[in-house]
Protein backbone atom coordinates (compact mmCIF):
# COMPACT_ATOMS: atom_id res chain seq x y z
CA UNK A 1 0.00 0.00 0.00
CA UNK A 2 2.71 2.59 1.18
CA UNK A 3 4.91 1.83 -2.21
CA UNK A 4 1.33 2.45 -4.50
CA UNK A 5 0.70 5.51 -2.97
CA UNK A 6 4.85 6.75 -2.70
CA UNK A 7 4.27 5.60 -6.74
CA UNK A 8 1.33 7.94 -7.20
CA UNK A 9 3.10 10.56 -5.78
CA UNK A 10 5.79 10.55 -8.28
CA UNK A 11 4.29 10.19 -11.13
CA UNK A 12 1.73 12.78 -10.51
CA UNK A 13 5.10 14.71 -9.58
CA UNK A 14 3.42 16.09 -6.66
CA UNK A 15 6.77 17.34 -5.45
CA UNK A 16 6.07 15.91 -1.12
CA UNK A 17 4.48 14.00 1.65
CA UNK A 18 2.24 16.50 2.48
CA UNK A 19 1.06 17.72 -1.14
CA UNK A 20 0.45 13.70 -1.70
CA UNK A 21 -1.77 13.74 1.81
CA UNK A 22 -3.98 16.77 0.48
CA UNK A 23 -5.27 14.27 -2.37
CA UNK A 24 -6.81 11.95 0.51
CA UNK A 25 -10.10 12.57 -0.23
CA UNK A 26 -9.88 11.68 -3.53
CA UNK A 27 -11.82 9.06 -5.12
CA UNK A 28 -9.03 7.67 -6.74
CA UNK A 29 -7.46 6.13 -3.42
CA UNK A 30 -10.85 3.79 -2.75
CA UNK A 31 -9.98 1.52 -5.79
CA UNK A 32 -5.95 2.11 -6.33
CA UNK A 33 -5.44 1.14 -2.37
CA UNK A 34 -8.64 -0.48 -1.05
CA UNK A 35 -8.34 1.85 2.04
CA UNK A 36 -7.94 5.51 3.17
CA UNK A 37 -4.44 6.70 2.17
CA UNK A 38 -2.08 7.00 5.05
CA UNK A 39 -0.83 10.20 6.61
CA UNK A 40 2.08 11.40 4.94
CA UNK A 41 4.06 10.66 8.70
CA UNK A 42 3.35 7.22 8.16
CA UNK A 43 4.11 6.57 4.86
CA UNK A 44 7.69 8.44 5.79
CA UNK A 45 8.18 6.13 9.12
CA UNK A 46 6.73 2.59 7.12
CA UNK A 47 9.89 4.02 4.50
CA UNK A 48 12.58 3.94 7.13
CA UNK A 49 11.49 0.50 8.08
CA UNK A 50 10.80 -0.75 4.70
CA UNK A 51 13.01 -3.69 2.93
CA UNK A 52 14.79 -2.48 -0.64
CA UNK A 53 15.69 -6.10 -2.06
CA UNK A 54 11.40 -5.88 -2.68
CA UNK A 55 12.29 -2.81 -4.92
CA UNK A 56 14.67 -4.05 -6.43
CA UNK A 57 13.07 -7.40 -7.68
CA UNK A 58 10.46 -4.93 -8.73
CA UNK A 59 12.92 -3.36 -10.71
CA UNK A 60 14.12 -6.42 -12.36
CA UNK A 61 11.07 -7.72 -13.06
CA UNK A 62 9.91 -4.71 -15.23
CA UNK A 63 13.61 -4.70 -16.93
CA UNK A 64 12.92 -8.30 -17.85
CA UNK A 65 9.82 -7.25 -19.29
CA UNK A 66 11.14 -5.34 -21.14
CA UNK A 67 13.56 -7.28 -22.62
CA UNK A 68 10.88 -9.94 -23.43
CA UNK A 69 9.24 -7.49 -25.30
CA UNK A 70 12.02 -6.53 -27.19
CA UNK A 71 11.19 -2.90 -26.38
CA UNK A 72 15.39 -2.44 -24.94
CA UNK A 73 17.20 -2.64 -28.05
CA UNK A 74 21.00 -1.99 -28.31
CA UNK A 75 22.39 0.95 -29.92
CA UNK A 76 23.62 0.69 -33.53
CA UNK A 77 26.83 -0.60 -32.37
CA UNK A 78 25.69 -3.52 -31.15
CA UNK A 79 27.08 -2.54 -27.50
CA UNK A 80 24.82 -1.77 -24.55
CA UNK A 81 26.21 0.32 -21.76
CA UNK A 82 26.02 0.52 -18.41
CA UNK A 83 26.92 4.56 -16.87
CA UNK A 84 27.54 4.65 -12.93
CA UNK A 85 28.09 7.86 -11.80
CA UNK A 86 27.32 9.67 -8.42
CA UNK A 87 24.77 12.35 -7.23
CA UNK A 88 24.34 14.34 -4.09
CA UNK A 89 20.96 14.58 -3.11
CA UNK A 90 20.82 17.66 -1.08
CA UNK A 91 23.34 19.38 2.10
CA UNK A 92 22.33 20.86 4.94
CA UNK A 93 24.15 22.34 8.22
CA UNK A 94 21.49 21.80 10.28
CA UNK A 95 19.72 18.38 10.18
CA UNK A 96 22.09 15.51 10.16
CA UNK A 97 21.07 11.35 10.98
CA UNK A 98 23.10 8.70 11.36
CA UNK A 99 23.81 7.95 7.49
CA UNK A 100 24.91 11.63 6.90
CA UNK A 101 28.44 12.33 4.93
CA UNK A 102 29.96 14.93 6.49
CA UNK A 103 32.86 17.55 5.03
CA UNK A 104 34.12 20.90 6.57
CA UNK A 105 32.97 24.35 4.99
CA UNK A 106 35.19 27.37 4.94
CA UNK A 107 33.36 30.06 5.35
CA UNK A 108 34.04 33.90 6.29
CA UNK A 109 32.05 32.84 10.11
CA UNK A 110 34.87 29.99 10.37
CA UNK A 111 34.46 26.48 9.21
CA UNK A 112 31.09 24.63 9.55
CA UNK A 113 30.35 20.86 9.06
CA UNK A 114 27.65 20.14 6.41
CA UNK A 115 26.10 16.97 6.22
CA UNK A 116 24.96 15.50 2.81
CA UNK A 117 23.92 12.29 1.32
CA UNK A 118 25.37 10.66 -2.08
CA UNK A 119 24.59 8.09 -3.95
CA UNK A 120 26.09 6.39 -7.07
CA UNK A 121 23.56 5.08 -9.68
CA UNK A 122 23.46 2.44 -12.55
CA UNK A 123 21.58 3.78 -15.75
CA UNK A 124 21.48 0.94 -18.75
CA UNK A 125 21.26 3.26 -22.18
CA UNK A 126 19.57 1.33 -24.88
CA UNK A 127 19.10 2.40 -28.75
CA UNK A 128 16.12 4.87 -27.61
CA UNK A 129 15.26 3.94 -24.09
CA UNK A 130 17.31 4.26 -21.24
CA UNK A 131 16.44 2.86 -17.64
CA UNK A 132 17.91 3.38 -13.98
CA UNK A 133 18.41 0.12 -12.69
CA UNK A 134 19.62 0.61 -9.07
CA UNK A 135 21.44 2.38 -6.62
CA UNK A 136 23.85 2.59 -3.52
CA UNK A 137 24.78 4.70 -0.58
CA UNK A 138 27.81 6.20 0.04
CA UNK A 139 28.80 5.44 3.77
CA UNK A 140 30.68 7.51 5.77
CA UNK A 141 34.16 7.38 5.52
CA UNK A 142 34.29 5.72 2.04
CA UNK A 143 35.02 6.94 -1.42
CA UNK A 144 32.70 7.01 -4.68
CA UNK A 145 34.70 4.24 -6.36
CA UNK A 146 34.16 1.99 -3.68
CA UNK A 147 30.65 2.57 -3.26
CA UNK A 148 30.05 1.46 -7.06
CA UNK A 149 31.99 -1.34 -6.61
CA UNK A 150 29.70 -2.65 -4.19
CA UNK A 151 26.77 -2.00 -6.38
CA UNK A 152 28.27 -3.61 -9.88
CA UNK A 153 29.00 -7.15 -7.67
CA UNK A 154 24.97 -6.55 -6.71
CA UNK A 155 23.87 -5.64 -10.22
CA UNK A 156 26.17 -8.27 -12.55
CA UNK A 157 24.85 -10.83 -10.33
CA UNK A 158 21.46 -9.64 -10.81
CA UNK A 159 21.87 -8.60 -14.36
CA UNK A 160 24.70 -10.83 -15.78
CA UNK A 161 24.16 -10.21 -19.42
CA UNK A 162 21.93 -6.86 -19.34
CA UNK A 163 25.41 -4.66 -20.58
CA UNK A 164 28.61 -5.16 -22.00
CA UNK A 165 30.91 -2.29 -21.13
CA UNK A 166 30.40 0.18 -18.40
CA UNK A 167 31.17 3.98 -18.71
CA UNK A 168 31.78 6.13 -15.75
CA UNK A 169 34.09 9.64 -15.76
CA UNK A 170 37.61 10.54 -14.69
CA UNK A 171 37.08 9.53 -10.86
CA UNK A 172 36.39 5.47 -12.47
CA UNK A 173 39.42 5.22 -14.20
CA UNK A 174 41.36 3.15 -11.45
CA UNK A 175 42.80 0.46 -11.67
CA UNK A 176 40.85 -1.59 -8.81
CA UNK A 177 37.19 -0.72 -11.29
CA UNK A 178 39.09 -1.73 -14.31
CA UNK A 179 40.41 -4.86 -12.87
CA UNK A 180 37.32 -5.91 -11.46
CA UNK A 181 34.88 -5.56 -14.19
CA UNK A 182 37.83 -7.55 -16.26
CA UNK A 183 37.72 -10.53 -14.29
CA UNK A 184 33.82 -10.44 -14.18
CA UNK A 185 34.07 -10.57 -18.32
CA UNK A 186 33.03 -6.58 -18.97
CA UNK A 187 34.85 -3.82 -20.81
CA UNK A 188 35.31 -0.79 -19.19
CA UNK A 189 35.59 2.98 -20.80
CA UNK A 190 36.51 6.37 -18.70
CA UNK A 191 37.43 9.54 -18.89
CA UNK A 192 41.25 10.30 -19.33
CA UNK A 193 42.38 13.44 -17.53
CA UNK A 194 44.87 12.70 -14.70
CA UNK A 195 48.50 14.45 -15.96
CA UNK A 196 50.36 12.70 -13.16
CA UNK A 197 50.22 9.07 -15.53
CA UNK A 198 52.50 7.87 -17.55
CA UNK A 199 49.50 5.98 -19.45
CA UNK A 200 48.22 10.12 -20.27
CA UNK A 201 51.97 11.04 -21.22
CA UNK A 202 52.66 8.35 -23.53
CA UNK A 203 49.34 8.13 -25.41
CA UNK A 204 49.99 12.12 -25.93
CA UNK A 205 53.55 11.23 -27.53
CA UNK A 206 52.39 8.82 -29.71
CA UNK A 207 49.10 11.04 -30.44
CA UNK A 208 51.93 13.53 -31.72
CA UNK A 209 53.70 11.71 -34.07
CA UNK A 210 50.44 10.18 -35.46
CA UNK A 211 48.11 11.65 -38.02
CA UNK A 212 43.93 11.67 -37.25
CA UNK A 213 41.30 10.27 -38.73
CA UNK A 214 38.96 13.28 -39.97
CA UNK A 215 35.02 13.36 -40.01
CA UNK A 216 31.89 15.26 -40.00
CA UNK A 217 28.54 14.68 -38.04
CA UNK A 218 26.08 17.23 -38.64
CA UNK A 219 27.46 20.80 -37.03
CA UNK A 220 30.36 18.83 -35.78
CA UNK A 221 33.82 18.34 -37.44
CA UNK A 222 35.92 15.55 -35.26
CA UNK A 223 39.31 14.44 -35.80
CA UNK A 224 40.20 11.22 -33.67
CA UNK A 225 43.49 9.43 -32.74
CA UNK A 226 43.10 5.79 -31.57
CA UNK A 227 45.91 3.97 -30.13
CA UNK A 228 45.78 0.58 -28.33
CA UNK A 229 48.41 -1.89 -26.34
CA UNK A 230 49.24 0.46 -23.87
CA UNK A 231 51.14 -1.39 -20.80
CA UNK A 232 52.00 2.26 -19.45
CA UNK A 233 49.27 1.05 -16.63
CA UNK A 234 51.03 -1.65 -15.01
CA UNK A 235 48.17 -1.58 -12.51
CA UNK A 236 45.66 -2.89 -14.99
CA UNK A 237 45.96 -6.49 -15.77
CA UNK A 238 45.40 -6.21 -19.37
CA UNK A 239 46.83 -3.59 -22.05
CA UNK A 240 44.76 -0.51 -22.59
CA UNK A 241 43.65 1.24 -25.59
CA UNK A 242 43.68 4.93 -25.73
CA UNK A 243 41.14 7.25 -28.03
CA UNK A 244 40.97 11.25 -28.51
CA UNK A 245 38.68 13.00 -30.10
CA UNK A 246 38.99 16.81 -31.31
CA UNK A 247 36.05 18.50 -31.86
CA UNK A 248 34.81 21.93 -33.30
CA UNK A 249 31.28 22.41 -33.12
CA UNK A 250 29.46 25.05 -34.86
CA UNK A 251 26.33 27.10 -33.20
CA UNK A 252 24.17 29.42 -34.39
CA UNK A 253 23.62 32.06 -31.70
CA UNK A 254 19.07 32.96 -31.56
CA UNK A 255 19.63 36.34 -31.27
CA UNK A 256 22.46 37.68 -33.65
CA UNK A 257 22.33 34.74 -35.82
CA UNK A 258 25.80 34.42 -36.02
CA UNK A 259 27.53 31.53 -35.78
CA UNK A 260 30.27 30.63 -33.10
CA UNK A 261 32.57 27.59 -32.73
CA UNK A 262 33.07 25.58 -29.53
CA UNK A 263 36.40 23.30 -29.29
CA UNK A 264 36.33 20.31 -26.86
CA UNK A 265 39.33 18.40 -26.41
CA UNK A 266 38.26 14.30 -25.30
CA UNK A 267 40.33 11.42 -24.15
CA UNK A 268 39.27 8.22 -23.16
CA UNK A 269 40.74 4.88 -21.81
CA UNK A 270 39.03 1.73 -22.58
CA UNK A 271 40.00 -2.26 -22.45
CA UNK A 272 37.54 -2.60 -25.28
CA UNK A 273 39.58 -3.91 -28.34
CA UNK A 274 39.13 -2.38 -31.95
CA UNK A 275 37.92 -5.72 -33.26
CA UNK A 276 34.67 -5.20 -31.10
CA UNK A 277 34.62 -1.25 -31.16
CA UNK A 278 35.62 1.32 -33.97
CA UNK A 279 36.86 4.76 -32.96
CA UNK A 280 33.66 6.55 -34.03
CA UNK A 281 31.75 3.59 -31.35
CA UNK A 282 34.11 4.20 -28.47
CA UNK A 283 33.65 8.36 -29.02
CA UNK A 284 30.45 7.53 -28.96
CA UNK A 285 29.91 5.51 -25.90
CA UNK A 286 32.10 7.90 -24.29
CA UNK A 287 29.75 11.00 -24.87
CA UNK A 288 26.88 8.14 -23.89
CA UNK A 289 28.01 9.02 -20.06
CA UNK A 290 26.68 12.29 -20.41
CA UNK A 291 23.13 10.30 -20.32
CA UNK A 292 22.71 9.51 -16.40
CA UNK A 293 23.59 13.43 -15.90
CA UNK A 294 20.95 14.55 -18.82
CA UNK A 295 18.70 11.49 -19.12
CA UNK A 296 19.18 10.21 -15.20
CA UNK A 297 19.47 12.42 -12.49
CA UNK A 298 18.42 15.50 -14.21
CA UNK A 299 15.04 14.39 -15.08
CA UNK A 300 14.35 12.73 -11.35
CA UNK A 301 15.52 16.10 -9.61
CA UNK A 302 14.01 19.04 -12.04
CA UNK A 303 10.19 17.17 -13.11
CA UNK A 304 10.08 14.04 -10.55
CA UNK A 305 11.49 15.88 -7.48
CA UNK A 306 13.52 13.11 -6.69
CA UNK A 307 16.38 15.08 -4.02
CA UNK A 308 13.76 16.59 -2.06
CA UNK A 309 14.11 15.10 1.20
CA UNK A 310 10.73 13.17 2.18
CA UNK A 311 12.34 12.09 5.34
CA UNK A 312 15.51 12.27 6.85
CA UNK A 313 16.67 9.10 7.62
CA UNK A 314 18.92 6.99 5.50
CA UNK A 315 17.03 3.60 4.79
CA UNK A 316 13.60 6.11 3.70
CA UNK A 317 16.08 8.04 1.35
CA UNK A 318 17.14 4.64 -0.49
CA UNK A 319 13.49 3.42 -0.52
CA UNK A 320 11.92 6.71 -1.85
CA UNK A 321 15.04 7.05 -4.47
CA UNK A 322 14.51 3.08 -6.00
CA UNK A 323 10.46 4.07 -5.94
CA UNK A 324 11.19 7.39 -7.68
CA UNK A 325 13.43 5.16 -10.50
CA UNK A 326 10.92 2.31 -10.73
CA UNK A 327 8.25 5.38 -11.61
CA UNK A 328 10.28 7.04 -13.84
CA UNK A 329 11.11 3.51 -15.88
CA UNK A 330 7.73 2.84 -15.96
CA UNK A 331 6.64 6.62 -17.40
CA UNK A 332 9.37 6.16 -20.19
CA UNK A 333 8.50 3.02 -21.33
CA UNK A 334 4.59 3.76 -21.49
CA UNK A 335 5.45 6.80 -23.18
CA UNK A 336 7.91 5.69 -25.66
CA UNK A 337 6.23 2.00 -26.29
CA UNK A 338 2.83 2.81 -25.72
CA UNK A 339 2.05 5.54 -27.52
CA UNK A 340 2.03 6.29 -30.84
CA UNK A 341 4.71 8.32 -32.70
CA UNK A 342 1.73 10.56 -33.97
CA UNK A 343 0.61 11.15 -30.20
CA UNK A 344 3.89 11.92 -28.85
CA UNK A 345 4.25 14.57 -31.21
CA UNK A 346 1.12 16.23 -30.10
CA UNK A 347 1.50 15.36 -25.94
CA UNK A 348 4.65 15.67 -24.57
CA UNK A 349 5.58 14.04 -21.17
CA UNK A 350 5.04 17.26 -19.07
CA UNK A 351 1.51 17.13 -20.53
CA UNK A 352 0.93 13.02 -19.91
CA UNK A 353 2.09 13.82 -16.28
CA UNK A 354 -0.14 16.69 -15.86
CA UNK A 355 -3.34 14.16 -17.29
CA UNK A 356 -1.93 11.54 -14.46
CA UNK A 357 -2.30 14.35 -12.17
CA UNK A 358 -5.61 15.47 -13.03
CA UNK A 359 -6.65 12.04 -12.42
CA UNK A 360 -5.35 11.77 -8.92
CA UNK A 361 -7.83 15.18 -8.58
CA UNK A 362 -10.46 13.95 -10.26
CA UNK A 363 -10.62 10.62 -9.35
CA UNK A 364 -11.25 8.07 -11.67
CA UNK A 365 -13.89 7.27 -14.15
CA UNK A 366 -16.68 5.34 -13.75
CA UNK A 367 -16.01 2.01 -13.63
CA UNK A 368 -12.26 1.90 -14.31
CA UNK A 369 -10.81 0.79 -10.62
CA UNK A 370 -13.82 1.71 -8.18
CA UNK A 371 -17.17 0.73 -8.44
CA UNK A 372 -19.93 3.39 -8.94
CA UNK A 373 -21.29 4.39 -5.35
Amino acid sequence: MIVRAVAVMFLSRLGSLNALEQTRSSRFWRGWLGARMPSADSIGRVCARMEVDGLRRLQHAIYTRLKRMKALPPPAHGLMAAVVDGHESHATFRRHCDGCLERVIHTEKGDKIQYYHRHVALELVGQDLRIMLDAEPLRPGEDEVTAALRLLERVLVTYPRAFDVVLGDALYATSPFFNYLTQHGKYTLAVLKDERRDLLEDARALIAQAAPVSERNGTCQRSCWDIEGFTSWPQVQAPVRVVRSLEIRTTRRQLTRQEEQAESDWMWVTTLPKAMASTGTVVQLGHSRWSIENHGFNELVNRWHADHVYKHQAAAMLVFCLIAMICLNVFLAFYGRNIKPAARRAASMLFVSGQIAAELRSGPRMGVGCDSS
